[in-house]
């Protein structure tokens, strides 16, 4: 498992989780790999610290020992206690389904009484509700399932 620091073209900032490089290679190629805060498929590395060697690190006196990393979701990458807030504000949503793009206007607009939503829409609509202003955020699937 290898893990890249990445940037969307929008700027922000996440991580991914590749079983090599020549498998993130593949997976960008075919715009599988997206920004989880705005769909963005136009993506790079940035510069990393994170350094995977098979040598053992050198013996130093009288280490403390490390913090435990908190437990990760392998799908998002999002440690799970973040993982499970959005779950539970996710369950705090209405899933208007296809209707998300027609349903976030009538909110903006006000022609209906604000509420939260969730839903799907396509790019060409997820591009115009950003040139309406009208604020959202994609999520991974994974995240808004009705399963969880």
């Amino acid at each position: 498992m290898i893990v890249f620091d990445l940037n969307c073209s929008r700027g922000h900032a996440f991580e991914g989780w590749f079983d090599s490089a020549d498998a993130y290679a593949d997976q960008r190629w075919r715009e599988l790999v997206r920004c989880p805060v705005c769909d963005d498929a136009a993506i790079t590395k940035r510069l990393s610290a994170r350094v995977n060697t098979n040598k053992a690190p050198p013996a130093r006196a009288k280490q403390a020992p490390a913090a435990p990393a908190p437990a990760q979701d392998m799908a998002t990458g999002l440690p799970a206690e973040v993982l499970a807030k959005l779950r539970e504000i996710v369950r705090n949503t209405e899933n208007v389904g296809e209707r998300f793009a027609e349903e976030a206007r009538k909110i903006h607009y006000d022609e209906v009484p604000p509420r939260a939503i969730r839903g799907q829409a396509t790019r060409d609509e997820a591009e115009a509700l950003r040139e309406e202003g009208i604020d959202f955020a994609s999520l991974p699937a994974s995240i808004t399932s009705e399963t969880h």
